[in-house]
């Protein structure tokens, strides 16, 4: 039986869910934080709007389309024996790891020609997230197959880059607040950890050994709990000694940082399940999103 070629609609379809919309957040959050700490706005100036929009864009679509697309190459043989990815374009077999990885250099070859646009040390680290990404799913280093790697890779991907990316566009490197990106890191670690517990039997039986997988469940979680933990502890010295965050926020700090590491308590837990994770996430961005307010002066 011949097999028809997917219409351009359905190749469309298939690329984008390879990009995985979702994930563009991850970056664009941190990306936007940096901008706001650079310019103490809560809107940037209307002329910086065309350069970071091209920023955002690279940032956000282009580069993860670029890593998750050799992501899903490299993870075909797991993602297989994974219920969660049995609609995947791959999985179903829509599109092949060879299309996978044709994408992912595509959106490599775009993002880093679009950041040439931005500037030469925007592009720079463009390059540097996307060599990074290669050699956290590909082998020979595949450092998602590596505990220690897996977590420090996304952290600083979730937790630093971003607020790092948004910053450059406007200030020196040297004058970034680093408090912030030891603090975003703390917290991109702390919420990443858990995602691999959701994976966890697939990565048993693909023999992928994850942090998850060398520590197991629980004590995943407990990793998870003091990283959550240590970036609150850090929050609220931050706020206490006027660094970055204002002391006016302290009174709020000290409420929300025990509750927020009582619903990471009880929400996460040792769970093979996203939606906690999504939950603490979300409640997450009530200081976040007063940080910026008061940050800004809004409020």
């Amino acid at each position: 039986m011949t097999r028809t070629r997917p219409g351009v609609r359905q190749l469309a379809g298939d690329v984008l869910a390879i990009g995985r919309p979702w994930f563009w957040f991850v970056s664009l959050v941190p990306y936007y934080l940096g901008v706001v700490l650079a310019t103490r706005r809560l809107v940037p100036p209307v002329g910086d709007w065309p350069m970071l929009a091209l920023g955002a864009l690279v940032i956000g679509p282009l580069v993860w389309l670029s890593v998750l697309a050799v992501n899903d190459a490299h993870d075909l043989r797991g993602d297989r024996l994974n219920p969660r990815k049995a609609g995947s374009p791959l999985v179903s077999g829509r599109l092949t790891p060879s299309a996978a990885l044709g994408v992912s250099a595509g959106a490599a070859a775009l993002a880093v020609a679009a950041s040439w646009f931005v500037g030469p040390l925007f592009a720079l680290g463009t390059a540097f997230v996307l060599l990074v990404g290669w050699a956290y799913s590909a082998p020979p280093l595949r450092l998602k197959a590596r505990p220690g790697f897996d977590v420090t890779v996304n952290a600083l991907a979730i937790g630093a880059a971003g607020q790092l990316a948004g910053w450059s566009l406007l200030r020196p490197l040297s004058e970034f607040p680093w408090p912030m990106a030891v603090l975003g890191t703390l917290v991109g670690a702390a919420l990443y950890v858990p995602t691999t517990l959701a994976d966890l039997q697939a990565d048993r039986i693909s023999g992928y050994t994850t942090v998850a997988v060398r520590l197991g469940p629980r004590r995943a979680y407990l990793l998870g709990l003091v990283l959550w933990l240590a970036a609150g502890l850090l929050s609220l010295v931050m706020s206490a000694a006027d660094v970055v965050i204002p002391r006016s926020m302290l009174p709020m700090e000290i409420v929300l940082v025990p509750l927020l590491v009582v619903a990471y308590r009880r929400l996460v837990r040792a769970e093979q399940s996203f939606r906690g994770i999504i939950a603490v996430a979300t409640l997450f961005l009530v200081p976040s999103v007063t940080f910026v307010l008061t940050y800004t002066g809004v409020v």
